[in-house]
């Protein structure tokens, strides 16, 4: 076997924290993972890990074999990243994560003018709205919306998260006006499920800042899953602007309070500082800062 790529195979098992999770990331079985594992230990007659039927951990050796590895490898890739900077194609697979309506409503619409301008890349995109671990995840990059607590990555700011707040004219026509934002307690308000927004919504307004207590029968954890029942006149909802933008503009929804703006959530894109900058991830960086950046807000 190739020493160089049982030492990936051995660092990758080591971040992943099992073999099932090394193989799954890097196309492989965990059988082979197992062997290129076996194969450095066999060659430097040392044990590098111990491993149960529940859990796997390092032994002393292999803590210092594991440190070593990856400066070796990152040489490594650093001298052959030297051709491929020179070429300056953007070629590879590149692994995207971004919430589910921000990537459904704008990031996917674009990524055509992406690809089309970068033929040589191929695009893996996840979709989730729960927090990830970009290292964990086998991210390229990550759009994130809200506070950061990621201090070991780089976040390049994208124009803050908008949302608005509209209801469909079934629910209007039926329930007492909407002329404050005070009014929304008296409302039936259906709930996204995450901190800021569950149980109270703030606003901008003449006023300054104002922030009202919501009720609501529905709670749910993705927008996607509030736009059926906002449509169908069940009750109000305070959302991005990617996932109501449509049915506000065929009359399904209409925005309420348009004098009163919900603050804009921080939005930045993310990637791991050590992480190589290729011709492939700095075309998507720009792409993205052109396409999300704080000049389009």
């Amino acid at each position: 076997m190739d020493r160089l790529q049982s030492m990936a195979v051995f660092v990758k098992a080591v971040e992943t924290g099992s073999f099932s999770a090394a193989a799954d990331m890097l196309e492989m079985s965990p059988q082979l993972v197992g062997k290129h594992v076996q194969v450095l230990e066999q060659h430097l007659g040392v044990r590098l890990l111990n491993r149960t039927t529940r859990r796997q951990h390092l032994t002393e050796f292999g803590e210092r074999y594991y440190e070593r590895v990856k400066d070796i490898l990152a040489d490594v890739a650093a001298a052959e990243s030297l051709a491929e900077e020179t070429r300056a194609v953007p070629r590879g697979k590149l692994r995207i994560n971004a919430p589910m309506t921000f990537g459904v409503g704008a990031l996917a619409p674009q990524l055509q003018r992406y690809m089309s301008a970068y033929p040589e890349v191929s695009v893996e995109m996840s979709l989730v709205n729960s927090y990830v671990d970009i290292i964990e995840a086998g991210a390229d990059v990550v759009f994130r919306v809200g506070a950061l607590a990621d201090s070991s990555m780089i976040a390049r700011p994208l124009a803050p998260y908008r949302l608005l707040l509209c209801a469909a004219p079934a629910y209007l026509a039926s329930h007492p006006p909407v002329t404050h934002p005070s009014d929304l307690s008296q409302h039936e308000c259906l709930r996204y499920a995450i901190k800021e927004l569950r149980d109270q919504w703030t606003f901008d307004g003449p006023e300054g800042r104002i922030t009202v207590p919501i009720n609501g029968r529905y709670l749910v954890d993705t927008g996607e899953a509030l736009l059926p029942l906002a449509l169908a006149g069940f009750g109000i909802m305070l959302q991005p602007v990617e996932l109501v933008s449509d049915a506000l503009a065929r009359g399904q929804l209409v925005q309420l309070l348009p004098q009163y703006t919900a603050p804009g959530r921080p939005f930045h894109l993310l990637y791991p500082a050590d992480r190589r900058m290729t011709p492939k991830l700095r075309s998507f960086i720009d792409f993205a800062l052109q396409a999300f950046g704080p000049a389009t807000a």
